[in-house]
Formats: structure tokens, C-alpha cells, sequence
């Protein structure tokens, strides 16, 4: 019996020191990873997508800029996020097609790139609640900070103000010009902010204008963009301002070819177009589309992101005129005058109209 019970205990005692192995082991393995350079797996990257509108990457203007933005943002949050961007069929009739793809495909955060998607992206983020939006250029009534849905708007009538002003200025003829894409509110808001600053520096100043076409097919035909600018250079304007999308390279082409002046859009024009078209590109009204994407996914990635919106002016730098090597000894000697109407438009000294209805009472206080 005496026998019997040393040999039980001694068995409980061989158990009780493996179990104290087995468990020292599991505790070292973790330890002998972390030595042998084995780390934990990493956290799942956030997906960011955007859909080009009409013009798509490599419209030199709007897209692109937007594009700039993305950009940016993938190379600064390299380790946090992954990036797509789409490219629409010719007329964009695939925007919501190409939206909804992006959000079954798991993307946190998708941008469509101008106002031709604020119906389709109103539509596809209440299908898809979880899925955070940006729409560039579009308003959607009824957004709080809660909703997932954040509009990226812009004051472009304060910016057009300064180039209108430029134009006038820098006018020998009296008579300007503005070429317009897909004739809606929006782009409106370019031709009356135009406007009024010309009318602003000069009340006699004569104003042409016309625009492309009604949809947004009128945003990629640069060749009825350079008809319409050569029509007003022969009318007598010598300085003409685009807001179109990549027709604006036909205006361009237009002013180099009579030897006038344009006035670009949205990005630096005079950094992406040809050599010989520099030296007719007054300025360019900028519009930080990039800003506003990269600043996006910075809060998305921070985890700060807000629905709602998000507004971009002079005071804000969300609009400005471009001045750089190839343009400054164009635009030194007006430099100073431009930076006085800024000055007074974020002080709210000059208000800018931003309709035909404001216009007409903003022409009306110039003559009282």
C-alpha cells in the first residue's frame, strides 16, 4: 500500500510539471516571435476610392486636380489607406454604376468629382449608410455632421471676381470674354463673379459671353471651345475666361493662335499647357479641389470625418488667381490692386454676386 501511494503521488507530481512546462512554454513562444523578428499582423488599410466625371484624368483642369489630391493622400498615409480612382464612360451615364461598384467592393470612402453626381451619390449612400461620400461641387439639402455624406463646395464667384478684375485691367480693347461649359447654376456662379469684378474695375467695359452646350458632354469639346473663343477675339475681346473643363484647351489654343490672352480654370493652366501657349495665359482661377480631397481623408483617416459641408473660399484659400514663373511679369504690375479687392471681399467690404439676379443689382450700385 505504502508503495502504491508514493508512486500516486509521485505521478502527481510528474503532472503538475508538465502542466508548469506547457504553460511556461506558451508564455515564452510569444516572447521567442517577437526574437526571431515574427510580428503581429498588420491592421487592415482603409480603401478610398473616386470617380472622375466627364473629361476624366488628364482634362488638365478640374479632374486633375482632383486627382492631385488622392495623390497626396496615398503617399502620406501610405501605411493606412489604398486608393482607386474610375474613369466614366463617355457621357458619365456609369457615375452611379461605378459608385455602387466601389461601395460593394468594401471602400470606406468614395468621391464623385462634380455636380453631375449629387443625385446618383444622394441615392447610392442611403443604400450603402455605412460607406462614407464626398461630392465635389454638388449640394444635397438636409446634411449634418452625422450624415455620411460631406459636400466639398466652393465660393468660385470670389475667385472669378479677382480674374474678372485682371481681365478688365489688362484689357486694351474694352472688351472681354467668357466661354462657358454645360450652362447651369454652377458655372453661372464663374460668369457673374467674372462680371461683376470687370464691371468692378471698369463699368464700361463690354462683356461677351457664351457657353458650350447643356450637358455635360460640354465639359470634353475642346474644339467648340476654341470656335466660341475665336468668335469673341474676332468680336474685339482680347481676353478670354474659361470655365469648361478640358474644352478650355481649345480656348487656349485659341488665344495663342491670335495672339490674345486667356484665363484658365480650377488648376494652374500655365503649368500644363504647351511652351508656346504660356505666354497668352494671364492667370488661372484656382479652385483647391486637391485641398479639399486630401483634407477629407486626412479627417477620414483620423477618424474625424463629418457629413455635412465643407465651404472653400478667398478667406478660407479655397479659391485664389495663379501667379508663377511663366505669368509673373504678365501680372506684377495689377498684382497689387487684386490683393486690394481680396482684401475687401473677405472683409465683406465687396460682395460678390453669385446669380443674374444679384448681378444686375450689383451693375446697378456701380452707377449710383
Amino acid at each position: 500500500m505504502k508503495v502504491r501511494k508514493i508512486l500516486a503521488v509521485g505521478l502527481i507530481f510528474l503532472l503538475v510539471a508538465a502542466l508548469l512546462v506547457g504553460c511556461s512554454k506558451q508564455e515564452q513562444q510569444p516572447q521567442q516571435q517577437q526574437q526571431q523578428g515574427q510580428q503581429a499582423p498588420e491592421t487592415e488599410k482603409l480603401k478610398v476610392g473616386l470617380v472622375f466625371d466627364v473629361g476624366g484624368r488628364g482634362d488638365l483642369s478640374f479632374n486633375d486636380s482632383a486627382y492631385a489630391g488622392l495623390e497626396r493622400a496615398a503617399e502620406d498615409f501610405a501605411d493606412k489607406i489604398e486608393v482607386e480612382y474610375r474613369e466614366p464612360s463617355g457621357g458619365g451615364q456609369d457615375r452611379e454604376q461605378l459608385l455602387r461598384l466601389l461601395a460593394e467592393n468594401g471602400y470606406d470612402l468614395i468621391f464623385g468629382v462634380g455636380f453631375l453626381f449629387t443625385e446618383h451619390i444622394q441615392k447610392v449612400s442611403q443604400e450603402f449608410p455605412d460607406v462614407k461620400f464626398g461630392l465635389i461641387d454638388g449640394f444635397i439639402d438636409g446634411l449634418d455632421e452625422n450624415s455620411n455624406v460631406t459636400c466639398l463646395l466652393f465660393k468660385e464667384h470670389e475667385g472669378s471676381f479677382l480674374v474678372g478684375a485682371a481681365a478688365a485691367m489688362k484689357s486694351k480693347t474694352g472688351k472681354i470674354g467668357f466661354v462657358g461649359g454645360m450652362k447651369t447654376p454652377l458655372i453661372e456662379r464663374f460668369e457673374v463673379g467674372y462680371m461683376a469684378g470687370a464691371k468692378y474695375v471698369n463699368p464700361n467695359i463690354e462683356i461677351l459671353s457664351d457657353y458650350i452646350g447643356t450637358t455635360g458632354e460640354a465639359f470634353k469639346d475642346p474644339v467648340k471651345g476654341k470656335e466660341l473663343a475665336l468668335k469673341q477675339f474676332k468680336a474685339g475681346a482680347d481676353v478670354v475666361y474659361h470655365a469648361s473643363g478640358a474644352s478650355g484647351v481649345g480656348v487656349i489654343e485659341a488665344a495663342a493662335a491670335e495672339k490674345k490672352l486667356a484665363i484658365g480654370v480650377d488648376s494652374d493652366q500655365s503649368l500644363t499647357a504647351k511652351e508656346d501657349q504660356r505666354p497668352y495665359i494671364l492667370t488661372s482661377m484656382l479652385k483647391s479641389v486637391d485641398v479639399s480631397v486630401y483634407e477629407t481623408i486626412k479627417s477620414l483617416v483620423e477618424g474625424n470625418f463629418k457629413g455635412g459641408y465643407s465651404v472653400f473660399g478667398l478667406a478660407e484659400n479655397g479659391v485664389s488667381y495663379a501667379v508663377n514663373d511663366y505669368n509673373k511679369e504678365l501680372i506684377s504690375d495689377i498684382q497689387p490692386k487684386l490683393d486690394e479687392l481680396k482684401d475687401k471681399i473677405i472683409k465683406g467690404e465687396i460682395k460678390v454676386p453669385v446669380d443674374k439676379k444679384e448681378y444686375q443689382e450689383f451693375e446697378k450700385s456701380l452707377f449710383k
